[in-house]
């Protein structure tokens, strides 16, 4: 049978509201055809109900198949990434968008803009939002309009550059846009009011304002992170930097984020709060507060490393991330692999093996070192070695971690616990692939502040080549073990 609202169409299903989307309108039973410009960015995240189709909103000649048949649209493109010219962009895409929406006679465009009262003062990035809208609407089809201030979620653009600024900062010089009212909103109720959407009835075209129940300034929300985090942070309020002044200084303390984080600080000068309060009204959709939000925000991410990620955009990205000692949200990934001719079953034997008797197959005298630093300030150090030689389960203590997860031949995650300024895993993924396996090792650290970050810079280069080492001494161990196999 097929669903009530028809053929479903989604833009930005690569980005961070729509990719989020896309799996709640799938578990919804929704009929969904994504337009994308790069259909292999989602063919990996879709499921097999949903169709992909390759279209780009700047090219208007392939929208006309792509909406063919589509009841309702989610129009989820917004063009920061690109440059200088983005608000051009954003105007061309949703020009296009809107003309051959018109010609195939879609019934509902769903839109997520932002909040921010109508200005000349109005930054260039609330401006384009807005005029996005204001132009879809123009169709003369319905349009639903959510407009939203800042995002909390794990992996949003706006939470990120909070979350850096807490972290690398133990003092911050606060320029007078820190005390900007803001209503902030969870990412969960965000993607609540957009599948409420689908079940409005036909009708005129509204403008919804959306926030979470707390009115706050950004200094209010960078306090509330750092009470999370278990950080105390001084913040120095200074009336001389302007908000392009600390655009550029952004670009120095958040490289990472400077190209588009610019674009989007330099509107934190407009007060971005719910003025029009109907959507509680016509929505049975309660916010959560900010506190929660934030809480949610780490919960997720603990939980799945962030479903998906600003920076998985494809219009946010200039390149595929690193996973040399990368940033990814406030964990610091290092990620290598290598090859091994030989089953699953024997890339993953001395991998089950580790720690112990064994040792961790490179260093081991630096990691009888690191395991007496630990007991001088009262942890565990490497002192309970392991349960058993060979077998492990989740929850067994393994010298100084402790086994979060086992899964042979394919996966072991350790978290330690020793004492360390943050939290750390230790994970090793095994894959066939055509030659025999492919190992993944991966080593994660989610640093506490400045003194966290410090430590993990300061040994990065000794990390770096233990577990450079560590990596290819089990694929020596690999090929040994299947040799001893064999000649048994």
């Amino acid at each position: 049978m097929s669903p009530a609202n028809g053929l479903t169409c989604l833009t930005g299903g690569t980005g961070y509201i729509g990719g989020r989307l896309l799996t709640l309108l799938e578990d919804r039973g929704e009929h969904v055809r994504c337009l994308t410009r790069r259909p292999g960015a989602l063919a990996d995240r879709a499921s097999v109900s949903t169709e992909i189709v390759q279209a780009d909103v700047l090219d208007r000649d392939s929208l006309s198949a792509a909406l063919n048949g589509v009841k309702t649209a989610y129009y989820l493109v917004h063009n920061m990434g690109s440059g200088a010219d983005f608000e051009k962009k954003d105007r061309q895409g949703a020009e296009n968008f809107a003309a051959v929406a018109s010609e195939c006679s879609i019934n509902r465009i769903i839109y997520l803009g932002g909040l921010g009262e109508t200005s000349p003062q109005l930054s260039a990035h609330l401006r384009s939002r807005q005029e996005v809208g204001d132009i879809l609407r123009s169709s003369g089809l319905q349009v639903i309009e959510f407009r939203a201030s800042i995002v909390i979620g794990s992996g949003s653009l706006s939470f990120e550059l909070i979350r850096t600024l807490v972290e690398r900062l133990p003092i911050m010089i606060c320029p007078k846009w820190v005390s900007t009212p803001t209503q902030p909103i969870a990412v969960e109720d965000v993607l609540e009011y957009l599948l409420a959407a689908l079940d409005l009835p036909d009708g005129e075209s509204r403008i919804f304002e959306i926030g979470g129940p707390d009115q706050v300034s950004y200094g209010d929300i960078m306090q509330e992170y750092a009470r999370q985090r278990g950080l105390r942070r001084r913040m120095i309020s200074v009336p001389v930097l302007t908000p392009y002044l600390s655009s550029l200084w952004l670009g120095l303390v958040t490289p990472v984020y400077a190209r588009t984080g610019r674009k989007l600080i330099e509107g934190l000068r407009n007060p971005t709060v719910v003025q029009d309060a109907s959507a509680l009204k016509v929505f049975d959709i309660r916010p959560r507060a900010l506190r929660e939000a934030i809480e949610r925000a780490f919960v997720n991410e603990d939980q799945e490393f962030a479903i998906t990620r600003w920076s998985d955009a494809i219009s946010s990205a200039s390149d595929p991330p690193g996973w040399g000692g990368r940033r990814f949200g406030s964990r610091i990934v290092d990620s290598r692999t290598i090859d091994v001719d030989v089953p699953v079953e024997a890339a993953f034997a001395p991998i089950s093996r580790i720690g112990g008797d064994t040792g961790w197959y490179y260093g081991n005298w630096l990691w009888r070192i690191r395991g007496f630093l630990d007991l001088m300030v009262g942890g565990v150090g490497v002192r309970r070695g392991r349960r058993h030689p060979v077998d492990l389960r989740a929850g067994d203590a393994l010298d100084f971690w402790r086994v979060e997860a086992f899964q042979p031949p394919r996966h072991l995650r350790l978290m330690a616990e020793m004492r360390l300024p943050g939290r750390a895993w230790l994970e090793f993924e095994v894959s066939e692939n055509e030659n025999g396996s492919r190992i993944r090792q991966t080593a994660t650290f989610d640093p506490l502040g400045l003194m966290g970050l410090s430590y993990w810079y300061a040994l990065y280069p000794l990390h770096r080549l233990v577990f450079a080492g560590m990596l290819h001494s089990i694929a020596h161990a690999a090929d040994s073990f299947t040799t001893e196999e064999t000649s048994e």
